[in-house]
């Protein structure tokens, strides 16, 4: 039996992170893989970068390390209000203005994507990782996608599980075989650094791989959440972020 885990969506909060890299430590997980997004909106990016960087773990190009690496403009988007558009360019120009050179370098080495070959059952199984989409870095892919399009990307990907990060919600979905289309899963590991459910636990996914199948497991663990809020207030990142922690603060 082997098992990997999928970690994405960090946004600098190394408390998380450390959480979750001690997880799975404990639970003797073979590999680990990050999706991406390593920085913004908490203030250890540097840091968070080292400890990828220093575990040689891969990891793909989230969009804000594709827009902090390459200086991209920060475009509003539609589902934020006045307040949390505003928060989000002076968070992402504070990770610009303060990132290491070296840092910086490294993320624009990032890939887009990984490619994961296992045998099961007899068969190959191809497992595809993704920061949002088969088609961006900055799709989202929420679990009440419409179906033929999801069918599609597994079709055309000729994958049998897609994995994406970037909502920041967790799900597995599994879908049915159809006459142009076959079985698939479609898995979002969620956030480990900045979840948008209702508490904000340190997400990671681990696949259990046997020779029989591959089992997804979603786990959630709780971090010094106090230790961040106090840092991000202590810090030029707008106090927008420690609020939002701070709404479904976990004792």
């Amino acid at each position: 039996m082997k098992s990997i885990a999928i970690i994405s969506d960090i946004h600098g909060n190394l408390p998380a992170l450390k959480v979750v890299l001690e997880d799975i430590k404990q639970k003797n997980i073979d590999e680990i893989y990050c999706l991406g997004d390593l920085v913004d909106f908490a203030p250890w990016h540097n840091e968070v970068i080292e400890q990828i960087r220093e575990l040689e773990i891969p990891c793909l190009m989230g969009n804000h390390d594709e827009r902090v690496a390459f200086d991209y403009e920060v475009t509003p988007l539609q589902k934020h209000n006045p307040e949390e558009r505003a928060a989000r360019v002076n968070g992402i120009n504070y990770t610009k203005q303060s990132i290491k050179p070296e840092n910086k370098e490294f993320l624009k080495t990032l890939p887009a994507r990984f490619l994961l070959n296992f045998t099961t059952s007899g068969k190959d199984t191809k497992i595809l990782l993704v920061h949002a989409s088969t088609r961006s870095n900055d799709e989202y892919i929420y679990e009440n996608h419409d179906l033929i399009d999801v069918q599609s990307m597994l079709a055309n990907e000729k994958a049998d599980i897609i994995i994406m990060g970037h909502t920041h919600r967790p799900y597995v979905r599994h879908v049915e075989a159809t006459k142009d289309s076959p079985a698939g899963i479609l898995i979002n590991s969620g956030s480990l650094g900045r979840s948008r459910e209702d508490n904000p636990l340190a997400t990671y996914l681990i696949l259990h791989i046997t020779e029989e199948k591959i089992i997804p497991e979603i786990i959630k663990l709780k971090y010094p959440i106090n230790e961040v809020i106090n840092a991000i207030e202590k810090s030029p990142i707008p106090n927008f972020y420690a609020e939002f922690l701070k709404k479904d603060l976990i004792v």
